[in-house]
């Protein structure tokens, strides 16, 4: 059996795949700490509108609960987008998955706050992190397929 051979600098994408990783542990101590302020117990996963209306802190629980399970809805696509663009390209692949990562941290950080509008900014950098990801990833796809 023949070893696998990654291309020069493969090993940069590790960075970013790890960090994506801490993103979301540090989400989850972010979501528990909510739910305890917010006094929502397991197993309900958001506060109804009327807790909302009538604490603060369950809207606060909610936002940070959204924060986080959208993260994990983009981890797929960041992941194997970051896997397969390394292939080619890993320096582009470590900077597009590093900067979905920091993206999410200013996602959360706006969202968490209990208005969803504050977390536009950190939206935007991550959605725009995880186009250049599929579209490379897309281009790499299609660079394999040309070279068979």
């Amino acid at each position: 059996m023949s070893p696998i051979l990654l291309p020069e600098g493969y090993k940069y994408i590790t960075a970013p795949l790890v960090s994506l990783g801490w993103v979301l542990i540090w989400q989850g101590v972010l979501v528990g700490r909510a739910r305890r302020r917010a006094g929502i117990a397991y197993p309900q996963l958001y506060a109804e509108q009327a807790e909302c209306k009538a604490n603060p802190a369950a809207l606060k629980f909610n936002c940070t609960q959204r924060a986080h399970q959208n993260t994990l809805e983009f981890v797929p696509i960041i992941v194997l987008g970051t896997l397969i663009t390394g292939l080619n390209y890993p320096l582009l692949a470590t900077a597009l998955s590093g900067t979905f990562s920091i993206g999410r941290v200013l996602y959360t950080h706006g969202y968490k706050t209990g208005d969803p509008a504050k977390r536009t900014p950190g939206a935007r950098i991550s959605n725009a992190a995880t186009m250049g990801v599929l579209l490379s990833a897309t281009y790499t796809v299609f660079q394999l397929f040309q070279s068979l």
